[in-house]
């Protein structure tokens, strides 16, 4: 049987029989309609020109922080370079309806009716993409803004338009049913980002939907978008998170067992919130000259290596999101990371990881992990990823196939086919770097896959048997004594093929030339980490949010901005050690 392209390694020989393997200024709603007539990034200009004339390359880092803006006074967001280019639904009523000829709708956040408090922000999101002093998160304007209560001047809040492949079926009109794109703001970088409320109320893609989002979820995608981020992973990014006291009720696994939560709503920002889905409802109802007005604007915005005048930009275009959604990939299977609802509304046109809902880091090497307990079928298996990636890709293909000429089809098709080299050869980049070894050798391949073919068997921590690797000297491997402190590789001792593979890993490690054991040590800890957010680790986090105790967020935010690096309050709390007892059966709720 050929293997799957989640599965790129060969079984090593009969003997082992491995079946499966792992490769796998702040204003009112109402005044702001009037922010139509105003010009496109202005506000940010004009913050930039009051702080400096001088270009960022010239600043200092003492200067560059001098022009962290103190307030929102002078802080502005628009939403005209959207607006200007892609067609907004005429229809500015909030009710749910179908929705046509267009790609966004106005549509105003919600306001919460109790109190709200800040839970968390991010410093460096603050400051390294929103120009905004971390003082700014005391205020109550921003409270206000990242809570959805009140706008900024300039901003026209968006809903937009998309459908999706969901489980793979086509789910017709899907869209911003619970957030709010409040603006786009162009930093003192140059760099545009868009800013996205979720969790802030109806919008008219609610469906059945309440337009909200729970704590529970909210601090889940909090940390875990800036977690990726901090693991190298191409991410959208999480500003704040505040929770109120408003009541919303969910079934949290859908058995019926309906339970009050609180409302939640955490600021997202991303370079584009665009997705497969936004084309693929355009080529659905053959809106055709608004998906090629969309195409067209997403290139020239994000693709700038693409040539606008050129008569093959679509084919181009969808070579450079084939290649970086096997990389994307790639780099989930590299840190064990299941995205847990793998739709193509969920797959990014910019190939970043968006849409945290029931993700889940693999604790026990499992290549058929599933996080989502809704996922039945298991469709979207952590070993299944590659293979979901080459379907949504080949979704991504029908939608721009009414744009593209038979030759043009033809070599979209014949770019489509070379996904699982690029999927394969990155996969395979990351997991040698993983083991550390260096240049190229025959049996590399059989030496990753004998390594997982034993953690599977003594279901082995992912994250830690690879981090603890990076800490055995070659010494303490060769003398087949784990100490008790690599407790996941103790656990691959007890197998009877590990001495077998400690003898193969030390004379590749031998080959590596001009590397001694302490180098290889080092390189290694810069890539495997110590910490990721287990699933346990997010729930213990939200229980005590649920109280009112933000303490354990706190420190989950600290110790996953720095993955790599030891840190003592994350070891008093357990974060590099076994799943503690209570967690070992947790499950993950597909409702948020």
């Amino acid at each position: 049987m050929t293997p799957r392209i989640g599965f790129p390694f060969c079984c090593l020989s009969r003997r082992l029989h491995i079946p499966r393997l792992l490769l796998v200024c702040v204003t009112c709603h109402a005044a702001a309609i009037g922010a139509l007539l105003q010009p496109g990034l202005e506000g940010n200009a004009r913050l930039l020109q009051l702080l400096s004339n001088k270009s960022n390359q010239e600043q200092g880092y003492c200067e560059a922080e001098a022009r962290l803006a103190l307030s929102l006074d002078f802080w502005t967001l628009s939403s005209e370079n959207l607006i200007a280019v892609l067609p907004v639904d005429p229809v500015k009523e909030n009710y749910v309806r179908k929705v046509k000829n267009c790609v966004f709708s106005i549509a105003f956040p919600t306001p919460f009716k109790s109190r709200v408090h800040l839970v968390a922000v991010s410093k460096e999101v603050l400051e390294d993409i929103l120009d905004l002093d971390l003082s700014v998160s005391e205020t109550d304007d921003f409270i206000q803004l990242v809570s959805g209560k009140k706008i900024v001047f300039g901003s026209i809040p968006l809903a937009h338009r998309y459908g999706g492949h969901q489980f793979g079926i086509w789910a017709d009109q899907l869209g911003d049913g619970r957030a709010h794109l409040i603006g786009t703001y162009m930093n003192r970088l140059g760099e545009k980002w868009e800013l996205q409320l979720k969790g802030s109320g109806k919008t008219p893609y609610s469906r059945n939907g309440d337009g909200r989002a729970v704590l529970r979820s909210s601090v889940r995608e909090f940390l875990c978008s800036e977690a990726m981020y901090y693991l190298g992973i191409p991410t959208s990014r999480a500003a704040s998170l505040v929770v109120s006291d408003d009541e919303v009720w969910r079934d949290q696994f859908y058995n019926g067992n309906i339970v009050k939560e609180r409302g939640a709503v955490v600021l997202r920002v991303a370079k584009s919130w665009f997705r497969i889905g936004s084309l693929e409802i355009l080529t659905h109802y053959g809106e055709l000259d608004l998906l090629r007005t969309l195409l067209d604007f997403i290139i020239q915005e994000h693709f700038p290596s693409v040539d606008i005048k050129e008569p093959n930009r679509y084919v181009e275009f969808f070579s450079i999101v084939v290649s970086e959604t096997a990389q994307l990939i790639a780099l989930w299977m590299s840190i064990g990371f299941a995205h847990g609802v793998c739709n193509t509304d969920n797959f990014s046109l910019l190939s970043i990881t968006i849409d945290y809902g029931p993700f889940g880091f693999m604790e026990a090497y499992n290549p058929d992990f599933v996080p989502n307990t809704s996922d039945d079928e298991r469709r979207y298996k952590i070993g299944n990823q590659a293979n979901i990636g080459m379907f949504n890709l080949n979704k991504l293909l029908q939608a721009l196939n009414p744009l593209l000429d038979p030759g043009q089809k033809q070599l979209a098709a014949q770019i489509l086919e070379g996904y699982p080299v690029l999927y394969y050869t990155r996969f395979r980049e990351l997991f040698k770097a993983k083991l550390g070894l260096l240049g190229e050798r025959k049996g590399d391949d059989d030496l990753i896959a004998f390594l997982l073919h034993l953690m599977e068997n003594t279901e082995a921590d992912f994250t830690m048997t690879f981090r603890q690797l990076s800490e055995i000297t070659q010494s303490q491997l060769q003398e087949l004594n784990i100490p008790q402190q690599f407790w996941a590789l103790k656990m691959i001792s007890k197998h009877e093929l590990f001495p077998a593979w400690v003898s193969q890993y030390l004379l590749r490690l031998n080959s590596n030339t001009n590397n001694s054991d302490f180098e290889r040590r080092k390189r290694m800890m810069t890539i495997n980490p110590r910490y990721v957010l287990k699933n346990w680790m997010a729930e213990s986090a939200v229980q005590k949010a649920e109280r009112n105790d933000f303490s354990e967020v706190y420190l989950l935010q600290q110790v996953l901005q720095h993955p790599f690096q030891k840190h003592s309050a994350a070891e008093k709390a357990g974060y590099s050690s076994p799943t503690p007892a209570w967690a070992r059966h947790l499950r993950v709720s597909c409702s948020s």
